[in-house]
């Protein structure tokens, strides 16, 4: 755990969450553009969205986890506001996303079944480095465990905040009790779903079918992931919110695959010349001439 990297002169704190999740927002938006480019689509629609998807996913985060951890986690209006110090939920970036992604869609018309397996695997390059930060924090933290890889957190880290509350630690305790280190969990999952999806993405016979891989394997691993999680309560049939998420966009996923199998095979980049680079200009009406299609 390492909250805060290094401090600036004038008191200026890097902190590590922050720190991973710019990384998170470049490495993936340059995945994304150089996927763009090599599948013939118009890499400028990844240049001109990324910034849109991520401010809108960092709004759907940061709110979905104000709603869930009011009066806990989150007492003050100021406090919403302080993204940076950790607090913000996975599948509510995944919706704040979705939205600009479809907004963004909706104005400025492009391919949208290529485009959505162009950013899956962008998807799970900023899940890994997103997890990495949530250790650099100590958020999402796992549940107590005697593994020789478990974890233990430094003395007012959220695991050993929650340990205290229970009286399982004393308030001069050093560190938290050893917890599965779920982050490094998460971050090996998102890595394993990358190397998948790059490896599928040759294979596919449609174009949406990245998309479609992804929305079906993540929210196994993270329902499974969940149950060794200790951050979470009880939602509904005794499952988290996250796993309950899970289970609708595993569901969710299925009918997707079910629409992409009417579908005649075939993909964009086989129907289109290479773009030219120098096409990419302002339409009269001020939107970017990014094309048309499903």
């Amino acid at each position: 755990m390492r909250q805060v990297l290094f401090s600036l002169p004038g008191g200026l704190d890097i902190r590590g969450y922050g720190a991973m999740l710019v990384l998170a927002f470049l490495s993936s938006t340059w995945l994304a553009w150089r996927r763009a480019r090599a599948e013939k689509l118009d890499p400028e629609v990844i240049s001109d969205m990324a910034f849109w998807v991520f401010l809108f996913g960092m709004i759907g985060a940061r709110l979905f986890f104000c709603i869930e951890y009011w009066g806990e986690d989150v007492k003050t209006v100021w406090q919403a506001f302080q993204f940076w110090k950790g607090g913000i939920v996975y599948y509510g970036g995944i919706i704040g996303g979705a939205f600009a992604f479809l907004a963004y869609h909706r104005l400025y018309r492009f391919p949208f079944r290529p485009f959505l397996d162009v950013v899956a695997p962008s998807i799970a390059v900023g899940t890994l480095f997103g997890r990495l930060g949530c250790f650099l924090n100590g958020c999402c933290y796992g549940d107590t465990c005697q593994l020789p890889w478990a974890v233990a957190f430094p003395r007012l880290s959220p695991p050993w905040s929650h340990h205290y509350a229970l009286g399982l630690i004393g308030p001069d305790a050093a560190h938290s009790l050893p917890v599965h280190p779920t982050q490094i969990y998460s971050a090996l999952d998102a890595l394993f779903l990358f190397v998948l999806l790059t490896a599928f993405y040759p294979l596919r016979r449609r174009d949406g079918e990245v998309m479609g891989l992804l929305m079906l394997c993540y929210p196994i691993s993270r329902f499974l992931i969940e149950i060794l999680r200790n951050d979470e309560g009880v939602f509904v049939l005794g499952l988290t919110i996250s796993q309950t998420i899970s289970a609708s966009l595993f569901a969710a996923g299925l009918l997707y695959w079910g629409w992409l199998l009417t579908l005649p095979r075939g993909l964009h980049r086989d129907q289109v010349a290479t773009p030219d680079p120098g096409s990419t200009t302002l339409a009269a009406t001020g939107s970017p001439a990014h094309g048309t299609g499903i």
